[in-house]
């Protein structure tokens, strides 16, 4: 099998019986606890999920545990922060309600990723005693832990298993490897779902994605990626967006590869006029400023905004106008977004046996470290020499243009073998993407964004 290890039978995941935890965790602890796939093998995680896995009713029945024994392990994402005026590390463990437990600083050198968030299964320690020696904090440790992600991870492979597929097979095996069924779905309707993969593989990517519900919208960056951070309505701080000045923590924008405006109709910012005009600077060139964080200091976190919209209302362009917020009414914000995914183009998932992965896919723990690693490269000068942008661009439409090739290059082409013809098939659907935020900016100011159609040129 090209992918050895980091492949996995997809379909066993769809089970409703590991559906507390991310896909990702699902697999990884599949492929670690079974032998043999099948049913005794959803048993068997069913089960550890059970046993490590708190659910919010047995929170007190695990700290009971806790209490009682001593000692317990747990299956969390931990994370850890820093505070500075205690000059201590600080452990949040979510299932529990914890934010102020203790840490062996050896784990956090062994597993820099907790600083961001990371799947495993941590020993923890209650000892009354750390409530003196921690500053009157949660008295318990994390002694030992277990990562559940892929860490130390070959993309290599990744590149050379490419060489064994033609283009139509690689896009069927990406599709399945998030978690869908290729036979579904027509190749143009494949390759807006690998849209959504863009800004995993590529820094700085803005993408907008209207639709039905029930599409798959959050699905892929709830699934796939740990790198992810997602707002699902409420408020939005720029504290927590950007960066945290009392605090001196840094916001989702800095630690995450894509922060995800869920249904972007329901977010509001506590401070709307900051945080709107901070997102417009940082959609441009990647920079923000916001109190003590130091302003020349860049993040590569990808922007995608998600809305439901009404199927009767995507017949105008007004209708489908209606269904965004106002701040994205504002032509200077909706110029920054590269790419507009028109949702309603993709089947809603209804049956599992039809829209759901059937058979051995990539497991997304690896590839979704993948995707991490390539996003450090780019393939905006080989686009520029290999591409001919036509139908009066703005610099706008070029680098939109250039992002959204960039990503698609790298998740289709990793091992940069291509011909002319595969090229201009990948590529019109993605300068549509652009057209598409074009006939919106049109709509709403016809004078200052005039109708233009973009196309593209593989050049000779």
């Amino acid at each position: 099998m090209l992918f050895g290890e980091y492949a996995v039978d997809k379909s066993l995941t769809r089970t409703g019986s590991v559906s507390r935890i991310p896909a990702f965790i699902a697999e990884f602890m599949i492929g670690r606890l079974c032998s043999e796939p099948g049913e005794k093998c959803i048993d068997e995680v069913t089960a550890k999920v059970n046993e490590l896995y708190p659910e919010p009713s047995s929170r007190e029945l695990f700290l009971g545990r806790l209490k009682e024994k001593g000692a317990i392990k747990i299956l969390d994402e931990f994370r850890v922060r820093v505070n500075l005026k205690k000059d201590l590390f600080l452990l949040q463990i979510p299932a529990l309600s914890i934010d102020d437990a203790l840490i062996d600083e050896r784990i956090i050198k062994e597993n820099e990723r907790l600083y961001s968030g990371l799947w495993g299964v941590g020993l923890l320690i209650y000892d009354p005693g750390l409530q003196t020696k921690g500053k009157n904090l949660t008295p318990v440790m994390m002694e030992d832990f277990e990562p559940f992600q892929a860490y130390n991870i070959d993309v290599e492979v990744f590149r050379e298993a490419r060489t064994s597929f033609s283009l139509g097979e690689w896009i069927d095996v990406l599709v399945t490897s998030v978690g869908l069924n290729p036979s579904a779905y027509s190749l143009k309707q494949k390759l807006l779902l690998l849209v959504r993969l863009i800004p995993m593989a590529e820094a700085n990517v803005n993408i907008l994605e209207l639709g039905p519900r029930a599409t798959g919208k959050t699905f892929t960056y709830r699934n796939l990626t740990y790198y992810s951070r997602i707002y699902s309505g409420g408020i939005v701080s720029p504290a927590k967006l950007f960066y945290d000045a009392r605090s001196n923590i840094p916001g989702d924008l800095v630690v995450n590869d894509v922060v995800v405006f869920d249904e972007i109709s329901k977010i509001k910012f506590s401070n709307s006029d900051e945080v709107v005009a901070k997102l417009k600077d940082y959609m441009v060139d990647g920079y923000f400023e916001r109190g003590g964080f130091h302003p020349k200091r860049p993040s590569t976190c990808s922007l995608v905004l998600i809305g439901n919209v009404d199927a009767e209302k995507t017949a105008t362009t007004q209708g489908i106008i209606s269904h965004l917020p106002s701040f994205m009414h504002d032509t200077a914000f909706l110029d920054r977004v590269h790419g507009f995914i028109h949702g309603w183009e993709l089947p809603k998932i209804m049956k599992s046996d039809e829209h759901l992965a059937r058979g051995y896919g990539i497991a997304s723990d690896y590839l979704a470290e993948v995707l991490h690693r390539i996003r450090t490269e780019s393939l905006e000068k080989e686009v520029e020499s290999t591409f001919e942008l036509q139908g009066a661009p703005t610099i706008r439409d070029e680098k939109a243009v250039k992002k959204l090739l960039s990503g698609a290059l790298k998740l289709l082409f990793p091992d940069e073998g291509y011909d002319k013809e595969e090229l201009a098939l990948v590529a019109e659907p993605l300068v549509e993407l652009r057209n598409n935020v074009n006939r919106l900016l049109n709509a709403l100011s016809p004078r200052e964004f005039p109708a233009r159609n973009l196309r593209l040129k593989v050049r000779g």
